[in-house]
């Protein structure tokens, strides 16, 4: 991971969903090297330090030479790595393609767990996944050190130790030791796309859609200032908790700022959230995310998709090609609507930063409401169809 001149750091993912064979694998590439310099005239005892390296074992029977670096090798250990010791993991509170989400309890605190399979090598060539893997373990490290109370606060993780046990009703069952574990703080209130389903039919207060959508604003903010670009912004990836906190969380796609636009391309992302830079296939920065609040903030305040009813391949042609945007309900307060267009304009130089949606936010005034009128009610306010809702 190099770092520009203007204080930009390019990197590739900061990936919790693949952390396993990204952190496990450059760990692997580092630890061989290590190991064929310092004992390549061990007997069989020591060659095995670098598969127990993680594990207590007894050093009766290990030479001088294997026993020195075990010692060399805990001292590698970064400060993001927990201590598998300390952590219970119970029930399966969620499943997906990378692995399960459980409850948990670390060193006292409730906690959810990500266990993510290392799996098999893929189709990567050994200098790929080496590069990967080295800017990986460097962007875990800068994303624990992120301190936010609207980013899903990241408490650590730990890589093939059989140490790790699940509680079960009859008692502890211990990992396989090709798992890697993540670990980030528990929220219980769900998802933000969840509370608004649940709320699609009475909508929401226009206080609580400025509070959330400022909790959201500041996240956003807090992520740019630290030159961070998430580039999924969802509302399907943003928790909340007990108080209904925003908390930004599931950083799969999101990079480190580039100094140059161009060095960040690629379309990343959920397709009704996108950019029309990022759908072409252009150059982007961290507009892309101020582009997705405003669909955010859409969504928010009518608790409601959007585009329902149109294809991926036609939201991507009518999104760029024809400016497409999210219908603005008649009900919506013009500073509401103002910030909305504000976000979403075609052009990213225009979008502004989201230090500047924050305060576009607090200046609306929510003492004479303005909330979404819900379906039953609506009379003057003629909203978008019969039938709403996801």
């Amino acid at each position: 991971m190099k770092e520009s001149s203007d204080g930009f750091v390019r990197a590739d993912q900061i990936d919790l969903k693949s952390i396993d064979e990204q952190l496990e694998r450059h760990l692997n590439k580092v630890l061989t090297i290590d190991k064929k310099k310092r004992v390549e005239d061990e007997d069989s005892t020591a060659s095995n330090v670098f598969d127990h390296a993680r594990v207590h074992t007894s050093s009766a029977g290990t030479s001088p030479k294997a026993a020195k670096f075990k010692t060399n090798f805990k001292k590698q250990k970064q400060d993001w790595e927990i201590e598998p010791s300390k952590l219970i993991i119970k029930s399966v509170i969620a499943r997906g393609t990378f692995g399960t989400v459980h409850r948990g309890v670390y060193d006292t605190q409730d906690v959810a767990v990500k266990l993510l399979d290392w799996g098999e090598e893929g189709q990567r060539t050994e200098a790929e996944v080496s590069s990967l893997r080295a800017a990986f373990i460097q962007e875990v490290a800068v994303w624990h050190k992120l301190d936010h109370p609207n980013v899903t606060k990241f408490i650590g993780a730990t890589m093939g130790s059989a140490e790790l046990q699940i509680q079960t009703d009859t008692g502890l069952i211990g990992m396989p030791s090709n798992v890697c574990c993540v670990v980030v703080e528990y929220l219980a209130g769900g998802t933000l796309k969840s509370y608004l389903i649940k709320n699609r039919r009475r909508k929401l207060a226009f206080k609580v859609v400025i509070q959330l959508a400022l909790d959201l604003a500041r996240g956003l903010s807090y992520l740019h200032s630290q030159k961070i670009v998430h580039r999924d912004v969802k509302t399907e990836n943003m928790l909340l908790d007990k108080t209904r906190t925003v908390k930004i969380a599931d950083f799969g796609v999101a990079r480190v700022e580039a100094s140059n636009p161009n060095d960040m391309t690629g379309e990343t992302g959920t397709l009704g959230y996108m950019a029309p830079e990022v759908l072409n296939g252009n150059p982007y920065n961290r507009k892309c995310d101020v582009y997705s609040f405003g669909i955010c903030l859409w969504e928010t305040y009518c608790c409601d998709m959007p585009y329902p009813d149109l294809s991926f391949s036609e939201i991507t042609s009518a999104v760029v090609r024809q400016n497409l945007r999210p219908e603005m309900p008649r009900c919506c307060p013009s500073s509401l609507a103002n910030v909305m267009r504000k976000c979403w304009d075609a052009s990213p130089d225009k979008r502004p930063e989201m230090e500047e949606v924050v305060s576009m936010l607090e200046a609306i005034d929510t003492s004479k409401g303005g909330g979404m009128i819900p379906g039953d009610q609506q009379q003057g306010c003629l909203c978008f169809r019969k039938h709403r809702g996801p």
